[in-house]
């Protein structure tokens, strides 16, 4: 069937900001998605809230909204652009839910909006716990015994019947929120509250336990004759009982029988068919290998992690393939490289995949490492070997946790047999590390399965590698035999590894195994449904058979993993890089690990190695491919860790040399050049011992910031306040990096923070913007909410910081881009750090202000100056605020506060035409819903109260009525405002919480009491969290927040403006 004639503009929406659970993948299907739909001559309208992603820029869709993910915007944006059809499937649940809303409440039906890919009565049949109950039951399907609840009282009724343990899924959610395992009551209890409270619909299902069962996975596709085809197989080595986004898991299987895969593909046709999916569709099944019965767990009729994780690990682009069948091609009508046209579809490869994930548990204190049915992973990274061993491997040294193996991880290895078995007791994200000790302490595979059920085959593999690396421990001090070494490689083992176990240098390793011929070959994984295209892995296993060419070249280093503080901003800065090197006449070349990025989307780049950034893998390619240079600016942290490494080795490093980023890393040097350019810093010391630290302390003056060096996302950044506080630092930050030493900075009280991102070409410098902090200095700038342009900067102060950056720049001889963080205290700019490399905030400078800094910061590095670019700063008429988006509702036990320590796992932004409305719109598209009117409820720390009187005062003068706790209310009182009397917890009752959960506060304004109060005044953040009441834990927050509110209320909402619209008005 040909394109659909009758639709000419869609709609698509993203995912929003990104969360645990809801990643980059959704950046990397929707941009997908543009392209496909644009080939085939439609027009596009985007709806994003988040502006780190590819997806929002301009000249991906033909109309860009950053707007908030919600119906009342929704309505308008439709209103406005009259779309033809809505593609429902690309953004996650976000999209999933929002689209079922829209039509629910008429919105699509008003406008003639027709959807397209997956009807609105699908969603239904595949989202509602009991719609998609019934769908099995009438396909004769088995699944887990299982009831709907829609109240505590309910679910109780339930449980008696199903007998414990028991899961609990609430619908309409994803990442498994809210859900969770029960073995008795009390639990139970605890997470059905919790999952009624954050179902869309107030729903959950209680199921019976399949703990321990296979998990198996197909991602289908469907087209609109029924033409189905199967396009990956993928098993989770984790059992079930571990949300399969925290899972280890393998494509294809490994241990199923191939009559059981058979058997799986026949039902998840089945259930394609029922639900009439067109596109791509992920079904979750588990198997009991005792009985052999197969239930069906979820099925997700929408792009997923999965799906993007089985799109990069068999080259079937899903999202890409789901949007052509949506406007109605079928499968027979796309080319595939094996057998003419995709309807033939069937996973082939001669390769193994593993996917592992990347956690956070360091970075929020109280949280235990345990994992369970709520997911918990920041990230993740695929590895492709022609071997399990060697692809398992591969995935360990990629995940950037400073581990190249498997072995000797944290103390296990000092562990005695049963100390380790009692590790084993719960699933964490150290098990695979504690498993391989425990193996080398004499554990047996059947103790192993029947403490992890993870299955024998994998143990017996993981036992080899054991075995290996004990043959190879004797010979510590000296090379290792040839006949081991060549085994070691064959086997995963990294040069780094070995190094390490052996305690003999790097570069002998490499040395030796390139004098014995064992060197990385290199594969191709094909692409399916386009022409010609690949993407590379590399093997110790086979002959290589990948060609080089002999154009002009340039390597782009990648940024690895997600996690916190490095995340989807710096993979934009990569695929800018690759396509202003492809313009430039270039063969871009990029090496990243990251399934769900669009950097490793096989077109974003001429050529891609899907490979991990470590030396041993990058010089490979490098030596292979003999490039003109490599950039390092561009993936946050990671390739930084190693360009000196590289350079060592005889890399060119194009750019900022790996030297300069040094001495901006290295504080000492550092101080000492600002202070030569007469540059005001705040004063500050270095200490290796805890003698030093006190010393520096007793002339600088609490309180003080303390951090390790070299860091990225403020890891281990504390504000210490008192000598006891600054010994209980030094003690712990001895882990963190034995052989640096910490920095220690006075802390400026109240100061205003800024932010100026840069392009330098080494004699001069260009600043598009200065961003202001709403939070004031001491919030890590990841988490602050932050303006374009500054509100309340004054002009010769922002003249100032571009002076002083310009200054930076050009003595540091940066080419590329660069950060520098100020803070104004005492009407004076004092420098706080600077980073010559690409930043967090890249992306938002560029949407904001409509100059694409990646793409110029790389035309830069390639030789251009800033004069030929003709950059010109232009006032901005508009206002962006970024706001921050944190996972404090993942983690319910920990304190959500914001501190120096960064916590956020991504971002949204609001733009309006005035700065009251732009922070409002983000602090909706944040889920922070602020009231309109109401009861404000103000209790903060003592040296706050100034800054909550003018909260008051502005609450009050727009109609809200204020309650505060005693101290806070006699302060207001004094100064005249009236306030109502609340309890706190350890007051009596009715408190703070009672008045919280009886829905009588709309807004919290709550700072913390800090270290000096006796009583904790956390839970009442947590409560806020719980009930969906919107909280701040900064007053200068709060005073924006009241401006945003009397925006809103005083003008409404301003019309809705696309993105291009706001940019076309700069340069009216």
């Amino acid at each position: 069937m040909p394109r659909r004639n009758d639709v000419n503009k869609i709609l698509i929406i993203g995912s929003g900001p990104i969360i645990i659970g809801q990643a980059c993948e959704f950046d990397y299907s929707g941009t997908q998605a543009c392209k496909a739909l644009r080939n085939l001559g439609y027009r596009i309208v985007l709806v994003n809230s988040n502006p780190a992603t590819i997806m929002t820029d301009p000249a991906m869709a033909d109309v860009t909204y950053i707007e908030p993910l919600n119906v009342e915007s929704l309505t308008e944006i439709i209103a406005k652009e009259r779309p033809d059809a809505l593609l429902p499937n690309l953004g996650g649940q976000t999209g999933l839910n929002l689209s079922s809303a829209l039509a629910k409440e008429g919105v699509l039906d008003k406008y003639g909006v027709k959807v397209i890919g997956v009807n609105i009565d699908a969603i239904r049949r595949g989202e509602d716990r009991q719609e998609f109950k019934n769908t099995m039951s009438r396909l004769g399907l088995d699944m887990p015994r299982s009831e709907i609840a829609v109240s505590l009282e309910e679910a109780i009724e339930v449980v008696k019947r199903i007998g414990f343990p028991v899961v609990i899924r609430p619908a309409y959610t994803m990442g498994g929120t809210g859900g969770g395992f029960a073995y008795n009551m009390e639990e139970f209890q605890t997470i059905v509250s919790r999952g009624l409270s954050v179902s869309l619909v107030h729903q959950v299902l209680v199921e019976e336990s399949v703990l321990g069962w296979e998990e198996l996975e197909l991602e289908v596709v469907r087209d609109a004759k029924g033409q189905k085809i199967t396009v990956c197989f993928i098993e989770n080595v984790d059992a079930m009982g571990v949300h399969t986004g925290d899972s280890f898991c393998t494509a294809p299987m490994l241990t199923i029988a191939p009559e059981l895969q058979a058997r799986l593909q026949k039902y998840s046709y089945d259930i394609v068919d029922a639900i009439e999916v067109i596109g791509g569709t992920n079904i979750q099944f588990a198997h009991d290998p005792k009985t052999g019965r197969v239930v069906i767990i979820e099925i997700n009729p929408r792009t997923s992690r999965s799906s993007a994780l089985a799109s990069k690990a068999t080259g079937f682009p899903i999202a890409f393939v789901s949007s052509l069948l949506a406007c109605g091609l079928t499968l027979d009508e796309i080319p595939y490289w094996r057998d003419g046209t995709l309807d033939k579809y069937t996973p082939s490869g001669d390769y193994i995949v593993v996917k592992f994930s990347r956690w956070a548990f360091e970075k929020f204190k109280g949280v235990q490492d345990k994992l369970g049915t709520q997911m918990r992973a920041v990230g993740e990274v695929m590895s492709i070997g022609k071997t399990y061993k060697e692809a398992f491997q591969k995935s360990i040294r990629s995940l950037e946790i400073g581990r190249y193996g498997l072995g000797f991880a944290k103390n296990f290895h000092r562990k005695t047999l049963p100390e380790l078995m009692e590790m084993l007791a719960e699933p964490s994200s150290e098990r695979q590390f504690i498993m391989y000790e425990a193996l080398r302490k004499g554990a047996t595979t059947a103790t192993l399965y029947e403490r992890t059920y993870i299955k024998p085959w994998f143990i017996d593999q993981m036992r080899e590698l054991v075995q290996l690396e004990e043959r190879i421990l004797p010979h510590k001090g000296h090379l290792p035999p040839d006949d081991l070494l060549m085994q070691a490689k064959k086997d995963g083992f990294a040069d780094r590894y070995l190094a390490q176990i052996l305690s003999v240098p790097e570069a002998s390793i490499r040395q030796k195994r390139t004098a014995l011929g064992v060197v990385e070959a290199w594969d191709a994984v094909p692409v399916s449904g386009v022409e010609n295209a690949s993407y590379y892995y590399s093997t110790y296993n086979a002959p290589d058979r990948v060609s080089t060419s002999d154009r002009r070249k340039v390597l782009v280093l990648g940024g690895g993993p997600n996690r916190i503080g490095q995340g989807i901003e710096f993979d934009y800065c990569c695929v800018h890089a690759a396509f202003a090197l492809r313009e430039a006449g270039y063969e871009s070349i990029m090496i990243n690990c990251n399934p769900e990025t669009v950097s490793t989307d096989y077109d974003t780049s001429d050529k891609l190695y899907f490979e991990p950034l470590t030396v041993e893998d990058v010089l490979a390619i490098y030596e292979k491919e003999k490039p003109e240079g490599v950039i390092v600016q561009f993936g946050g942290q990671t390739p930084l860790n190693i360009a000196a490494e590289l350079e060592a080795a005889g890399v060119r490093i194009i750019g900022t040399s790996p030297a300069t980023i040094d001495l901006a890393e290295d504080r000492d040097r550092f101080r000492k050049i600002i202070a030569k350019l007469g540059i005001p810093q705040p004063e500050s010391g270095m200490a290796s011992t805890l003698e030093e630290a006190i010393a520096i302390a007793g002339r600088i003056g609490y309180p003080l910031i303390v951090r390790p060096s070299y860091v990225l996302g403020g890891r281990a950044m504390e504000k210490v306040h008192d000598e006891e506080m600054l010994r209980e630092y030094v003690a712990k930050a001895v882990e963190i990096s034995p052989e640096r030493p910490i920095l220690i900075d006075r802390f400026l009280e109240d100061a205003i923070e800024a932010e100026a991102d840069a392009i330098s070409d080494g004699t001069d410098a260009f600043v598009p913007a200065v961003m202001e902090h709403i939070e004031l200095a001491g919030v890590h700038s990841g988490d602050s909410a932050c303006v374009i342009p500054p509100v309340s900067i004054p002009r010769r102060h922002i003249d100032t910081i571009e002076e002083y950056t310009r200054k930076i720049a050009v003595e540091f001889g940066v080419v590329g881009l660069m950060n520098i963080q100020y803070a104004i205290a005492n009407d004076t700019v004092y420098i706080l750090e600077a980073n010559p490399r690409a930043s967090r905030t890249v992306p938002l400078v560029s949407k904001v202000c409509n100059i694409p800094m990646a793409r110029l910061a790389t035309q830069v590095m390639l030789g251009m100056k800033l004069k030929d670019l003709s950059l010109v700063r232009r006032p901005i008429p508009h206002f962006g605020v970024k706001e921050a988006v944190f996972p404090f509702n993942m983690f319910p036990e920990v304190d959500p506060i914001l501190g120096p320590e960064m916590r956020s796992t991504g971002e949204v932004l609001g733009m309006a035409e005035n700065y009251g409305e732009a922070f409002y719109k983000a602090q909706v598209a944040a889920s922070q819903l602020l009231p309109l009117q109401g009861t404000v409820l103000i209790t903060v720390a003592e040296h706050d109260r100034a800054g909550a009187l003018e909260v008051a005062r502005r609450f009050t003068g727009i109609g809200f009525s204020i309650v505060a706790t005693d101290g806070t209310r006699k302060y207001l009182a004094a100064n005249g405002v009236a306030a109502s009397p609340i309890m706190k917890m350890h007051e009596g009752r009715p408190n703070i919480a009672d008045a919280i959960t009886n829905g009588e506060i709309h807004l919290v304004v709550n700072t913390p009491a800090g270290k000096a109060s006796v009583h904790d005044d956390s839970y009442i953040r947590k409560a806020a969290i719980k009930h969906k009441v919107p909280y701040i834990t900064t007053t200068a927050a709060a005073i924006a927040a009241a401006k945003g509110i009397e925006a809103v209320r005083k003008k409404g909402h301003s019309a809705v403006k696309s993105l291009q619209q706001y940019h076309a008005s700069l340069s009216g």
